[in-house]
């Protein structure tokens, strides 16, 4: 599985985006998806998951309300990640990522990784 980032940007503080993350692949539908995190010098972090038929989402207690996750399965292949309410501590790569797990907030349980996608949220 190939996975490829897209929708980061410069907001201001209170603004909304959000992240696409297109796979490749026809296993994409088996995969739980998730979204991670890195501001600079600190560690990954969890952001939100979703199971592979959708039915299930997981959120950081950060992002809770604020940021929902979402996939389609059909012809797109996507993996979303709607942003609102930003705020300036939400700047960071943003990372999507795949595992056979049913869901999983460890970085090290997912075998699949983008390349990230940067956001900025100013004040």
């Amino acid at each position: 599985v190939q996975l490829v980032e897209s929708g980061g940007g410069l907001v201001q503080a209170g603004g909304s985006l959000r992240l696409s993350c297109a796979a490749s692949g026809r296993t994409f539908s088996t995969y739980t998806m998730g979204w991670f995190r890195q501001a600079p010098g600190k560690e990954r972090e969890f952001v939100a998951a979703i199971s592979w038929s959708g039915g299930n989402t997981d959120y950081a207690d950060s992002v809770m309300g604020r940021f929902t996750i979402s996939r389609d399965n059909n012809a797109k292949n996507t993996v979303y990640l709607q942003m609102n309410s930003l705020k300036p501590e939400d700047t960071a790569v943003y990372y999507c990522a795949a595992t056979f797990r049913q869901s999983s907030w460890l970085p090290y349980e997912y075998n699949y990784w983008g390349q990230g996608t940067q956001v900025t949220v100013s004040s």
